[in-house]
């Protein structure tokens, strides 16, 4: 690789640390072609990016964009690395599962994940983010406790025996 293949390799890490909120740092080394495929088309599907690139050049590209938050997650670079970027938090960790159950395997392992400004760390760390919640279902669960005492309140007046007699009357 020459070094301005190098260079170029690190500007498009860079525009995607910037992009993204949200990116996973997985190991697929020991997948078969055909699992590496599946994941491939199953990131596409799900507007998932998914990169491999060379530990050296995306320290370099996380250092040259010179936020503290990448501190915590360099040393997980080690080893074949695929990285996942996504919109949605949890999208790349529903992904790995289903290749994991698909295939019956534990692979991708999960070297770490940075949502946001928070750090996981290790393969452990998947079943917290399958569980994350996106901003939409968030939003949903706020709107249902903000309409449910409205709903309340209407269904308690519409039963009110006054009402009833009312309409029959």
């Amino acid at each position: 690789m020459t070094t301005e293949q190098k260079n170029q390799t690190i500007e498009v890490l860079k525009e995607k640390f910037s992009q993204y909120k949200n990116f996973y740092v997985t190991n697929t080394e020991s997948l078969t072609v055909a699992q590496v495929s599946k994941l491939r088309r199953l990131c596409f599907d799900k507007a998932v990016e998914m990169k491999v690139a060379k530990n050296t050049l995306i320290v370099k590209a996380l250092q040259s964009l010179g936020d503290d938050k990448y501190t915590g997650i360099m040393e997980s670079f080690h080893g074949v690395t695929a990285l996942m970027f996504s919109e949605n938090p949890k999208e790349p960790a529903l992904l790995i599962s289903s290749i994991r159950e698909e295939f019956k395997t534990d692979k991708p392992l999960l070297k770490a994940a940075l949502i946001g400004e928070d750090i996981f760390m290790g393969n452990d760390s998947l079943v917290a983010l399958k569980n994350i919640k996106t901003k939409n279902e968030l939003i949903g669960e706020v709107i249902g406790l903000l309409k449910s005492p409205i709903s309340r309140v209407i269904s308690a007046l519409q039963n009110r025996p006054e009402a009833a007699e009312a309409a029959e009357g």
